[in-house]
C-alpha cells in the first residue's frame, strides 16, 4: 500500500477473498496518540450521572432508548453491562466503565474528523471503487479490562443497509488486539453468502426481521493485529469479539461507510438522519478530500 493509501490488485484480490483486509501502521504513533488523548478530555468532561445507557449487541433490542436513537448526530456516552452494581451505582470510574462512544465523533470532533476525512481514507476507499462515499457511523470502543463485553457474530449490513448494498467497516486498533483481550475473529470468505437478516427500525422500537443462523465457533479466525493497524470488513463478513477477561483494555476506533452513488439509504434503517454526513470526496474523479 503506497502512502495515500491506494491498495495493491493483490490486496483487493485478498479482500474480495477473504472478506477484510489488515493494513498495518495506517495510522502513526501521533495520530493515535491524539485520539487516545482527545477520548481521555472527552470522558474527562463527560457527567456520568446524565445518563446510563447501555450498549449490549445481545440485549440491544430491549436497551435501545431515545438517547441510542438521537446519537447517530452527537457524541454520546454507552455503558457496559457488566458496569453497575445491584444499587445502580457503577462499580469502579467512569474512565473504566464505558463500552463505548458513539456515533458522530467523524463530523463532530476534529481530531477524529481528521482521520476519518484523510487522503488515507479517501484513497482506501476510491481502491475499493466508491464513488461517493460518506461515513454514516464512528465509534470508539474500550473493550475495558475484565468487563468488556462480548460482540456476538453480525454483518455490518444488517445495521447500515443501502440498496444495492456498500457497508464498509474501517476498524483501527488504538492498542494492540490479542486472543487475550478481545480481537476481531472472522468467518474468511463468509461474505460470499451474502446478507443474513437485517436489523430493522419499526414503530415498536428495533427488531431483527429473522434469527441469526448457528456458526461453528471452528470456522471463525482470530485478527490479531499491533495497535496502529486498519481492519477493512466486507459489509457482509460474519465477525464478532469475546468478552475481554484480561487486565489490559483492546482500545479501537471504527467507521463505518456507504456509498451514495446510485445507491439508496433503507428507509427502516435504525440510523435516521434529516442530513446525511458530507462525503469523503465528491468522486473518484475529483479532488480528494483532506481535513
Amino acid at each position: 500500500m503506497g502512502i495515500a493509501g491506494n491498495l495493491s490488485s493483490d490486496q483487493i484480490q485478498s479482500f474480495n477473498s477473504q472478506g477484510y483486509l489488515v493494513l498495518e501502521s495506517f495510522a502513526s504513533p501521533e495520530d493515535i496518540g491524539a485520539m487516545r488523548a482527545r477520548m481521555d478530555q472527552l470522558l474527562h468532561d463527560f457527567d456520568c450521572s446524565s445518563t446510563a445507557s447501555i450498549f449490549s449487541t445481545k440485549n440491544q433490542q430491549q436497551s435501545t432508548d431515545n438517547y441510542f436513537y438521537e446519537s447517530v448526530d452527537k457524541i454520546s456516552f454507552f455503558f457496559e453491562e457488566k458496569a453497575f452494581g445491584d444499587d445502580g451505582s457503577l462499580k469502579q470510574p467512569k474512565e473504566l466503565s464505558i463500552n463505548k462512544v458513539g456515533h458522530a465523533l467523524h463530523e463532530l470532533d476534529p481530531v477524529f474528523r481528521k482521520l476519518s476525512y484523510s487522503e488515507k481514507v479517501s484513497s482506501l476507499l476510491s481502491s475499493l471503487g466508491y464513488k461517493r462515499p460518506i461515513p454514516i457511523q464512528s465509534m470508539y470502543i474500550f473493550k475495558q479490562p475484565g468487563i468488556g463485553g462480548e460482540v456476538v457474530p453480525h454483518q455490518d449490513n444488517s445495521f447500515l443497509y443501502t440498496e444495492p448494498q456498500t457497508c464498509t467497516g474501517l476498524w483501527l486498533a488504538l492498542e494492540d488486539a490479542t486472543v487475550v483481550n478481545g480481537c476481531l475473529w472472522a468467518i474468511p470468505g463468509s461474505q460470499k453468502n451474502g446478507l443474513v437478516r437485517r436489523f430493522i427500525r419499526g414503530e415498536d422500537g428495533v427488531t431483527f426481521d429473522r434469527p441469526s443462523p448457528a456458526y461453528d465457533p471452528k470456522d471463525f479466525v482470530p485478527i490479531e493485529v499491533k495497535a496502529g493497524s486498519l481492519i477493512v470488513i466486507h459489509g457482509d463478513l460474519i465477525h464478532q469479539s469475546f468478552e475481554n477477561q484480561s487486565s489490559k483494555s483492546r482500545h479501537a476506533y471504527s467507521l463505518h461507510v456507504v456509498d451514495t452513488d446510485g445507491c439508496k439509504w433503507a428507509p427502516d434503517n435504525w440510523i435516521r438522519r434529516k442530513v446525511a454526513p458530507e462525503p469523503i470526496y465528491v468522486s473518484q474523479h475529483d479532488l480528494k478530500v483532506d481535513v
